[in-house]
């Protein structure tokens, strides 16, 4: 039976019952609008292409089973593989697809399996598409109290793919670590991580962003034409290791630097495989790091490099745009408002 929740977590422990979609499932589900229409809105798209195939779409509540929940959905990541997938470059579901993998929001129904509560505040990954009202999901963190859901999104994809870097490279304390792209999402994150490691940090930026590297605890450099010989000038004994999350070239420097591919790994360099260094992908792995760069961060041990971009819901074809572009600091985000 179903129980509901309005606004008190007391209410759902006496277990009344609501009337809905998912009554006599053994669903936990709160009340609301959403669920007396059981429709949302979403982003959707038929085809590979540019941004102008997705299509805002209303479309059916989804109901968790299992060990999953259903998140009502306050906050959107846009990630490079949210675009990516749309042009066809990684390979997606089949169609018609949703698009988003990263989502902040309140759990809104539990499956019967479910760990979590409604009324819980989450970050992590949505299954069957996080640009929505409402998502699935079972990879879940909590998030911190201290936390907007602006800011919570941005830490779970960088945070899984940076420490997950951080962990195949194998640093050691004292180590010097060379991070491109170090003002970016994944990069400001492995920067920061490696930093709290004891792990000694060079990071490449554009020129206009070097105060923001340093402001990681890394040595700013630029990128571009003559990296190698900046950075043999700011590491006279060499670099142990390279995280490239920027590409535009970089990994030719980065050999140099290494003098081979040992210890390089990139999640931007689609060449990465012809010149003989991996390229890195974490699509699971554990949430212990999630939980805890969203606790560094709460604590203000950690932060992010600009405030978040954000976009209504209806407009993710410009944010991805601007995802896209390559451009700007802070965290894309689509919004989607309470109901």
């Amino acid at each position: 039976m179903i129980r509901a929740c309005a606004a008190r977590r007391a209410r759902r422990a006496k277990g009344d019952a609501a009337d809905g979609p998912g009554a006599g499932s053994g669903i936990r589900e709160a009340s609301g609008p959403a669920h007396k229409l059981g429709r949302m809105q979403a982003i959707q798209y038929d085809e590979t292409g540019g941004p102008e195939v997705l299509r805002l779409v209303d479309v059916p509540v989804p109901e968790p089973e299992g060990a999953r929940v259903r998140v009502a959905v306050r906050a959107a990541g846009v990630n490079p593989a949210d675009w990516k997938i749309r042009r066809g470059l990684m390979p997606g579901p089949q169609f018609p697809r949703r698009a988003g993998i990263e989502i902040a929001g309140v759990v809104d129904a539990a499956g019967p399996e479910a760990a979590w509560q409604v009324g819980d505040e989450v970050i992590g990954w949505a299954e069957g598409g996080g640009y929505a009202e409402f998502a699935l999901a079972e990879r879940l963190v909590a998030k911190p109290a201290e936390l907007s859901f602006l800011d919570a999104v941005a830490i779970p994809v960088a945070a899984n793919t940076a420490g997950g870097g951080l962990a195949e490279l194998n640093l050691e304390p004292d180590e010097t670590l060379l991070v491109n792209g170090a003002s970016g999402a994944v990069g400001s994150m492995a920067a920061q991580l490696a930093r709290a490691a004891g792990v000694r940090v060079i990071g490449t930026a554009s020129a206009a962003n070097q105060d923001v590297v340093q402001s990681f605890g890394a040595t700013p450099t630029t990128y571009g034409e003559g990296v190698a010989d900046r950075v043999r000038a700011l590491a006279p004994n060499g670099v142990d290791a390279v995280f490239d999350c920027a590409g535009h070239g970089f990994l030719d420097a980065a050999i140099e630097l290494r003098g081979g591919t040992d210890r390089i790994i990139t999640i931007a360099d689609v060449s990465a495989e012809e010149k003989g260094v991996r390229f890195y992908s974490r699509p699971g792995g554990p949430l212990d790091i999630v939980a805890e760069a969203a606790r560094l961060l709460a604590a203000e041990a950690i932060r992010l490099p600009a405030p978040a971009r954000t976009f209504p819901l209806a407009e993710a074809a410009a944010a991805q745009r601007e995802s896209e572009s390559g451009h700007g600091l802070g965290k894309i985000v689509l919004i989607t408002a309470p109901r």
